[in-house]
C-alpha cells in the first residue's frame, strides 16, 4: 500500500539522465549557433547604446524639458507634467539621474521592440482563431513563468550584458500587448464592420481605418501593462548586467544598504508613475476623440 502514500514518479536515475540530455543538447546547441545569435542582436545593442548615450550625454535641462514635452502633448495636463517635471529634479537631486536615464533607455527600447513585435501578433490573432488557440498558451506560459527563470536560457546563449537583460525583459513583458490588441480589435462592433463592407472597403481599408483606430484605446492599455512589466523587470536583469536603477538596488540587498535600496526603489516608483499616468492619459484622450468622432 505504499503506493497510497508515495507519489509515482520516475526514478532518480532516469530522471537525471532526462536532465543531463536536455542541459547538454542546449549546450551544444549554444556552442554551435551562440556567436551567429550574438551578431544578430548587434544591430538591436547599437540602438541601445545610441539611446542611453543620448539619455545620459545631453544636456539634462533639454532631457528634463523634452520628457516634460511628450508629457504634455500625451496627456494635456499641467498636473501630470509638473509631476513628471518635479519627479525627475528630485531624482537628479538624490544622485540617480545616470542610472535613471539608463533605465528610461532601456525601457523605451524594449518597449519598441515589444510594440514591433506584440502589435502584428496581437492583430493576426484577433484574424484567425485557430492561431489564437495557438498562440494563447505560449503567453500563458510566459506570463506565469517566474522572471528569473528567463535568465538562465538567455545567458546560456548570449552571456551577460545588455542585451540578453534586453531579450529576457521582452518576453517578460510582451504578452499583454498581444493579449490587448487582440481583444481590442475582436471587441470592434461588427454592425461597423458590415457597414464598411457595404461601403465596398477592403480588408486593409477596414483594419487600418475602423479596428485599429476603435481597439486604440485598449492597445494602449495593454502598452501601459507592457511598460509596467519591463520597469518590473529591469531590477531582476541587473543581475545579468543590465545597467540602471536595478544595480544599485542588487547592490543595497547584497549588501544591506537600506538607504540605497529605497532610494533607488523610490525612482523606480517614480518613473512608474510617471509612465503610467502618461499613457494612461493618453489612452483615455483617444477614447474621448473617437466617442466624439463616431457619435
Amino acid at each position: 500500500m505504499s503506493w497510497l502514500h508515495e507519489f509515482p514518479s520516475l526514478g532518480s536515475e532516469t530522471l537525471s539522465a532526462m536532465r543531463r540530455a536536455i542541459d547538454g543538447s542546449f549546450r551544444s546547441f549554444t556552442r554551435a549557433y551562440g556567436e551567429p545569435l550574438e551578431r544578430l542582436f548587434d544591430p538591436l545593442r547599437d540602438f541601445l547604446l545610441f539611446s542611453e548615450r543620448l539619455l545620459t550625454q545631453s544636456p539634462w535641462p533639454i532631457v528634463v524639458g523634452v520628457i516634460a514635452l511628450i508629457a504634455w502633448l500625451a496627456s494635456r495636463s499641467w498636473k501630470i507634467v509638473a509631476g513628471t517635471v518635479l519627479t525627475l529634479l528630485l531624482i537628479g537631486l538624490f544622485g540617480m539621474w545616470d542610472d535613471t536615464m539608463k533605465t528610461i533607455s532601456m525601457i523605451f527600447v524594449c518597449t519598441l521592440v515589444a510594440l514591433a513585435l506584440g502589435l502584428p501578433i496581437g492583430v493576426a490573432m484577433s484574424r484567425w482563431d485557430r492561431l489564437q488557440k495557438l498562440i494563447s498558451p505560449s503567453l500563458d506560459v510566459m506570463q506565469t513563468m517566474p522572471s528569473f527563470v528567463y535568465l538562465i536560457p538567455v545567458v546560456m546563449l548570449l552571456g551577460i550584458g545588455r542585451v540578453p537583460g534586453l531579450i529576457a525583459v521582452v518576453i517578460y513583458a510582451i504578452p499583454p500587448v498581444i493579449r490587448f490588441t487582440n481583444l481590442g480589435i475582436r471587441l470592434v462592433n461588427k454592425d461597423l464592420l458590415e457597414a464598411a463592407d457595404a461601403f465596398g472597403a477592403s480588408t486593409w481599408q477596414k483594419m487600418s481605418k475602423v479596428q485599429l483606430p476603435l481597439a486604440l484605446p485598449t492597445i494602449m492599455a495593454g502598452v501601459n501593462q507592457t511598460i509596467m512589466l519591463s520597469l518590473a523587470m529591469v531590477v531582476i536583469a541587473s543581475m545579468i548586467g543590465v545597467q540602471g536603477l536595478g544595480q544599485p538596488v542588487l547592490k543595497a540587498i547584497s549588501n544591506q544598504y537600506f538607504t540605497l535600496g529605497v532610494l533607488n526603489g523610490l525612482a523606480i516608483v517614480g518613473i512608474a508613475i510617471i509612465f503610467d499616468r502618461v499613457s494612461q492619459a493618453y489612452g483615455k484622450r483617444l477614447q474621448r476623440h473617437l466617442e466624439v468622432v463616431h457619435q
